[in-house]
């Protein structure tokens, strides 16, 4: 664990999707901050030591900072900045889009990422007694079942990104979701639109920037 001495930290893990989500949105509103690696594998796990309890009693990535004043939770953090940070705005100006934007966000926040965490996998394996193809075809399955409806909803809203053509927090959360599909070989063929908006989006340097191979 690194020391920060800074007044805006992100407390992050290169492979941590929710991590990963705040770190595209932090690139692409330009937002100047310290990352401090919490390494899940160091020291028996550097999430479980009291100093990063102090910060998150949860033990979860990533924890934002200000000064002294912590925030967890990556979709509140990403709604905290856009509340704060508004020159370079993520969400629409009206109500029903921004409300659609948030739909995208939680369909993968909210739908698939709690299921398929590193906790639940690490408990279906050691716990559970579960071997990894089994653990990674309950990976596969969850993805499965909420990529469907996503790529409906996308078919319907999207433009240039997840929701027309404007950069949103839609899109910080999609490509973060594609990245572990992808580790986890799941069948992307019948998501064209997804695999199209992920392809854009990562020809844009503060997504490329954000991804787990340029954290190391």
């Amino acid at each position: 664990m690194t020391k920060n001495n800074s007044i805006n930290a992100l407390y992050t893990f290169w492979r941590s999707s929710a991590s990963y989500r705040v770190r595209i949105a932090l690139n692409l509103k330009g937002i100047d901050h310290d990352s401090v690696e919490i390494d899940f594998r160091k020291d028996g796990g550097q999430h479980r030591k009291p100093e990063f309890l102090s910060k998150n009693p949860q033990g979860l990535l990533p924890v934002w900072q200000e000064g002294d004043w912590y925030l967890s939770q990556s979709l509140a953090i990403l709604e905290y900045l856009e509340e704060t940070q508004r020159d370079i705005p993520l969400l629409p100006d009206e109500a029903r889009e921004r409300a659609r934007v948030r739909e995208l966000c939680q369909i993968i926040a909210c739908e698939i990422h709690p299921l398929n965490n590193l906790r639940v996998m690490s408990y279906l394996k050691a716990n559970m007694g579960q071997e990894d193809e089994a653990v990674n075809e309950w990976y596969r399955h969850w993805v499965a079942l909420s990529f469907a409806p996503l790529e409906q909803r996308l078919n319907d809203v999207a433009g240039t990104y997840c929701h027309g053509d404007h950069l949103s927090l839609a899109d910080c959360c999609l490509v973060p979701q594609v990245y572990n599909a992808r580790r986890f070989n799941c069948d992307m063929s019948p998501y064209p639109t997804i695999v199209k908006i992920d392809k854009t989006l990562n020809e844009l340097t503060a997504f490329q920037d954000a991804a787990p191979e340029k954290q190391l």
